[in-house]
C-alpha cells in the first residue's frame, strides 16, 4: 500500500471539505508514492519524533500541528530569510525518507471531533461529559478539587508542570474545556456603539458567571480577559479556577486516539504507532 493510498483512506474517513479548500492540511515532506513501511501518529513532527519514527521503520508521519513554524505551514520556507533550523529539519526528513502528512482541519471537521474524542477517551472522562456547545465541552465530577485536577492533568498528559489559578482545596463540580482565549478569535466583530466588544473571551466569562462552571481548561490564553477575571474571582473568595495546560499539551491525546482508528482503514500488515510529542515546556 502506497503512502498516498493510506492518506486517501484517511481522507475518506473524514467528512469532505469544500472543493476549493486551501488550508493547512496536506503533505509537508517526502514522496507520497513510496510504499508505506509503517505509520507513526504524533501531535507535532519534532526532531525527536522524526528520529523515533525512523527507528520504528515508519516512513509516514501523520501529524496534527505545523511542521515549519508558521500558521499556513507551507512545505517550504517562505518568510524571505534563511532559516537554518528549517534547512536541517528538511535534511533529516530527506535522509530518513519520511513523508509528513498534516491533518488538522479534516480531523476537527469530523463528527465527533477527531482530536477531542481522543482527549476525552484517554483522560477517562467519557462518563463525566454532560454536553457540548460549539467549542465548549462540559463535564461534571462528583469529587474533584483544584489540587486533584492538577495532578490528574499532569499524570494523564505527561506534563512537566502546570500553571493554574485557584485555591488547591476548592471543590470544583462543573468544568469546561474551552477553546483558544485569544483576542477576536471565533467572534470577529468591532466594538459596538455601546462600547461593548463581543468576543469569545466574554462568552467564556458568561459561562463562568451563568452556567455554574467553576473551572476551565483552555487551549492557550492571554492574561487580560478571562484569566484576569478568574484571578479576581478567586481573590473575592469565589470558587473559580483555570488550568493552563496549553494548546499542544491538551490536544496530545487526540493523536494517541488516531493510532486506534487508522488500523481499521488500512492493510493490517502495516504497523501503526503513536509517538508522544512530550510537554513543550520545562519548568524550574
Amino acid at each position: 500500500m502506497k503512502v498516498s493510498e493510506v492518506i486517501d483512506k484517511i481522507l475518506e474517513y473524514h467528512p469532505s471539505l469544500p472543493e476549493d479548500y486551501d488550508g493547512c492540511d496536506g503533505y509537508k515532506s517526502g514522496d507520497p508514492e513510496a510504499e508505506c513501511t509503517g505509520i507513526a501518529s504524533a501531535l507535532v513532527p519534532t526532531i525527536d519524533v522524526i528520529k523515533k519514527a525512523a527507528e520504528l521503520g515508519c516512513n509516514l508521519l501523520y501529524v496534527h500541528e505545523p511542521s515549519y513554524y508558521s500558521t499556513s505551514d507551507y512545505p517550504d520556507w517562505r518568510a524571505g530569510f534563511e532559516n537554518k533550523v528549517y534547512e536541517e529539519k528538511r535534511k533529516l526528513l530527506e535522509e530518513t525518507g519520511i513523508v509528513i502528512f498534516r491533518d488538522h482541519d479534516h480531523t476537527h471537521a469530523h463528527r465527533p471531533d477527531g482530536i477531542f474524542t481522543g482527549v476525552i477517551k484517554y483522560l477517562g472522562w467519557e462518563d463525566y461529559q454532560i454536553k457540548q456547545e460549539g467549542m465548549n465541552m462540559y463535564f461534571e465530577f462528583p469529587d474533584m478539587t483544584v489540587d486533584k485536577m492538577n495532578q490528574l492533568l499532569m499524570d494523564k498528559l505527561s506534563l512537566n508542570g502546570i500553571r493554574y489559578i485557584g485555591r488547591p482545596e476548592s471543590k470544583i463540580n462543573r468544568v469546561a474545556m474551552v477553546g483558544h482565549l485569544l483576542p477576536n478569535i471565533f467572534v470577529h466583530q468591532p466594538t459596538t456603539g455601546e462600547g461593548f466588544c463581543p468576543e469569545y473571551a466574554t462568552e467564556v466569562i458568561k459561562l463562568l458567571e451563568q452556567e455554574d462552571v467553576e473551572a476551565i481548561i483552555p487551549g492557550e490564553v492571554i492574561d487580560w480577559t478571562v484569566i484576569s477575571y478568574i484571578r479576581d474571582a478567586v481573590q473575592l473568595g469565589k470558587t473559580k479556577a483555570v488550568f493552563n495546560v496549553g494548546h499542544f499539551n491538551i490536544e496530545e491525546l487526540g493523536m494517541k486516539y488516531a493510532a486506534d482508528w487508522i488500523p481499521e482503514l488500512i492493510d493490517p500488515k502495516i504497523s501503526v504507532h503513536y509517538i508522544p510529542t512530550g510537554d513543550i515546556y520545562s519548568f524550574k
